[in-house]
């Protein structure tokens, strides 16, 4: 319900840039506060009961993996266009060590698994897919790792929510049961309070932790890709320059 002198601030004759009239700003401010957003979760978190603690819990977990696994994904992030250039004049240049200083000071899962090739540019073209292929069967499994997680908890968030919401509609019913006539529109509101409540968050934790997953999903599919390609164009680089490349 909107505060009263709000309406006398709107009805006030006088221009609202003068100084009269931003001295109830403050107010209208206060106001504002008393129905923050965090006060309405609260109230809502604490109407929803016990069941209000495993979707609180789980949400802990989700925010958590989304934070580590976007963190880890950018860092693993390369520019494959500019490592690719790089790393071509060098090779062209007969500069195999230099490739491979290009690869070790930056060190992501992509550069690693390319510099593993390299380390073994005198031997067979076989050798060289082979050392790629083992330090991929090594890198490729962290930039997944964790990730499929996020699927889960959503479900279990979900899950959780319906079942806060049965245990809030068995708690109505009960209530009602047993109360005195004047009491049970009292607890049959309770209950449907606490049902609903449940209901709501468990559903927004499971929408966050399904929108995480898949923007995890999205960058860690591009990670992979970008491998792929680079490994590719890395082996052909060397075995077509490898009469160039001089070991140190």
């Amino acid at each position: 319900m909107i505060p009263m002198h709000w309406f006398w601030i709107l009805d006030c004759k006088e221009d609202l840039s003068t100084r009269t009239n931003w001295a109830y700003l403050p107010v209208f401010l206060k106001d504002v506060t008393h129905m923050g957003i965090l006060q309405s979760i609260s109230t809502a978190f604490h109407e929803g009961g016990t069941g209000m603690w495993p979707i609180l819990l789980t949400s802990v977990v989700i925010i958590a993996l989304i934070v580590e696994r976007a963190v880890y994904l950018l860092r693993a992030s390369v520019d494959k266009d500019k490592l690719l250039a790089l790393l071509k004049s060098q090779v062209m240049t007969g500069n195999v060590q230099g490739a491979i200083k290009v690869c070790s000071g930056n060190p992501t899962p992509m550069t690693r698994i390319v510099q593993a090739g390299l380390m073994k540019f005198n031997k067979s073209d076989d050798e060289v897919q082979a050392a790629m292929d083992e330090a991929a069967l090594r890198e490729l499994p962290r930039i997944n790792i964790r990730t499929p997680y996020l699927a889960m908890l959503s479900n279990f968030s979900v899950m959780a929510g319906l079942l806060g919401t049965i245990g809030g509609m068995i708690k109505s019913f009960g209530d009602v049961g047993s109360a005195e006539t004047s009491n049970k529109a009292a607890g049959l509101a309770a209950g449907i309070s606490e049902a609903l409540n449940c209901t709501f968050f468990g559903i927004l934790i499971s929408l966050l932790g399904l929108l995480g997953y898949s923007f995890l999903q999205g960058k860690t599919t591009k990670v992979i890709d970008d491998i792929n390609e680079v490994t590719v164009q890395v082996v052909n680089l060397v075995t077509s320059h490898r009469t160039q490349m001089q070991p140190s």
